[in-house]
């Protein structure tokens, strides 16, 4: 099982993807991780990156994908996944990977990536990204509200992939 925490930066993808992997025993990939230098330096610097920018780094991740599914290991990944196009590629020709969006109002976000510190995203970009997203329906991803706690969306996830929270944190 290949599982993806989506959404804008500020939704809580890294906490939620690496509370997520404790509680399934496998392994967190933090897709922000195989992004390119460059593409670090343009974010830092307030530059939204473009399709170009990001089609090498979903190909990174898809290939991780890949290799954890080559050797039937459960994982769990971040990406924002702004466009459907994006979670195409993600998906892959199998479509053996469940997306979790990760939704919440432009002011949450915003005062999230207010209190953030030390990371390279540049807050300025939130509406970049939100005007970027293609939000999925529930036939493409589990949509849940991040103004729950970590543990009632970790719950909710759990449930929704059919295991028993208590059994598996």
């Amino acid at each position: 099982m290949i599982i993806i925490a989506m959404g804008v930066c500020g939704t809580g993808k890294t906490l939620i993807g690496s509370l997520l992997s404790e509680c399934l025993a496998c392994e967190f990939i933090d897709g922000d991780t195989l992004h390119s230098m460059a593409n670090k330096r343009k974010m830092s610097q307030g530059i939204p990156l473009t399709d170009e920018d990001r089609f090498p780094w979903l190909q990174a991740i898809r290939q991780a994908i890949e290799a954890k599914q080559a050797i039937g290991q459960t994982a769990v990944f971040t990406c924002s996944s702004l466009k459907r196009s994006y979670r195409d590629i993600l998906r892959g020709h199998d479509g053996n990977v469940q997306f979790v969006y990760l939704k919440g109002s432009y002011e949450l976000l915003q005062h999230r990536l207010a209190e953030r510190k030390d990371h390279f995203f540049d807050p300025a970009l939130l509406q970049t990204q939100l005007d970027t997203l293609e939000e999925p329906d529930v036939s493409e991803a589990m949509i849940i509200d991040v103004t729950l706690t970590p543990e009632q969306i970790i719950a909710q996830i759990m449930q929704k992939i059919g295991l028993n929270n208590e059994e598996a944190c």
